[in-house]
């Protein structure tokens, strides 16, 4: 494509690259120069003009915009018809957003006229909601250029995983100091957390803070209808021989991972008993404010597979609210809560 000043009557069939006034007349930015706004701009005094000229091999910007969109849409996403050299990209679905980063890296870093943004990895996401956009910055991009661009996004970058977890069985502990209020609360918070992905709560039992009892009950959830398991505990998770990682085990079950680099969220638990999911809850998931648990929380309920590495992995954007005001840990219970 070229670009650059040009006398009016050689911009014919070339677009406007700014907008022109002449008196009254207005030749907006990415108007085609036809023969009769030549001809009246250069009666109305002007003589050059800025102008994009499209070359042999050239493709327009919406259509770039619009072929590099429907490379990156994986499963349930849509894209919208492409408008001055964009094209954005919706969830066809509530779920969880997936991304090649790798992908989109890689289109970033072939050309600055070819740029992809997306919202971050594994957020939640609902039906409509724009999940990425494609730009072409230039009005137009050579083919050959266009090409590579698609060769280094492959297929299917952006996807969406949709909720399949419907069922969600809850196991709160008890311990004298428990009031049944904060368990009552905490499940009504859980609903709320639950509402957007479909899901419901389909158990709730409540059972002594020891491994022993924890395990009885959640062997018997394991062979139930219920899809994720989620364990309050009346103290939190302190070490990988406590309660709730040792009722787990006892239940038949394994522990993947304790402890998270997110922060509220430290003390989350993730667990299988019989290859249904075990979420042993931090502190903070009685609160509706977001944290790490809703990370993990969303990710189980699309069967998005949780792994050791996966939650490591965390750390960087893993501070979600400042902690210098917060009691110092394990000085007293309130601190605990907070995990």
């Amino acid at each position: 494509m070229k670009f650059g000043e040009v006398p009016v009557e050689e911009a014919v069939g070339a677009l406007a690259a700014h907008s022109v006034r002449a008196g009254e007349m207005v030749v907006k930015k990415g108007t085609l120069v036809t023969p009769d706004i030549a001809l009246r701009l250069k009666q109305a005094g002007i003589g050059t003009m800025i102008a994009a000229q499209f070359e042999p091999g050239d493709i327009a910007e919406d259509a770039a915009a619009f072929r590099l969109a429907q490379a990156l849409a994986g499963d349930n996403i849509t894209v919208e018809a492409p408008f001055t050299g964009r094209s954005n990209l919706y969830a066809e679905t509530g779920g969880v957003l997936l991304i090649d980063a790798d992908a989109i890296h890689g289109l970033n870093a072939v050309d600055e006229a070819m740029t992809a943004a997306t919202l971050p990895a594994y957020k939640p996401v609902v039906a409509g909601e724009m999940v990425g956009t494609v730009k072409i910055i230039p009005y137009a991009i050579p083919e050959v250029l266009l090409q590579k661009g698609k060769d280094r996004i492959g297929r299917g970058a952006l996807r969406v995983a949709p909720y399949t977890r419907r069922t969600v069985g809850v196991v709160s502990t008890t311990l004298p100091g428990l009031k049944s209020g904060v368990i009552d609360k905490t499940l009504a918070v859980l609903a709320r957390r639950l509402e957007p992905t479909g899901a419901r709560i389909m158990q709730d039992r409540r059972v002594p803070h020891e491994a022993a009892a924890l395990a009885l009950e959640l062997a018997s959830q394991a062979v139930g209808d219920t899809e994720l398991i989620l364990v309050f505990g009346a103290s939190a998770i302190a070490d990988r021989r406590d309660v709730i990682p040792s009722a787990i085990e006892m239940a038949g079950g394994r522990v993947e991972h304790f402890g998270m680099p997110v922060d509220p969220g430290n003390l989350l638990l993730v667990g299988f008993i019989a290859s249904k999911p075990v979420i042993g809850a931090p502190g903070c998931a009685r609160s509706s404010k977001e944290n790490g648990f809703d990370w993990i929380l969303h990710r189980l309920l699309a069967d998005v597979p949780v792994t050791r590495a996966d939650i490591m992995s965390l750390g960087v954007g893993g501070l979600l609210m400042e902690i210098v005001s917060r009691p110092q840990p394990r000085e007293g219970g309130e601190s605990e809560g907070e995990e």
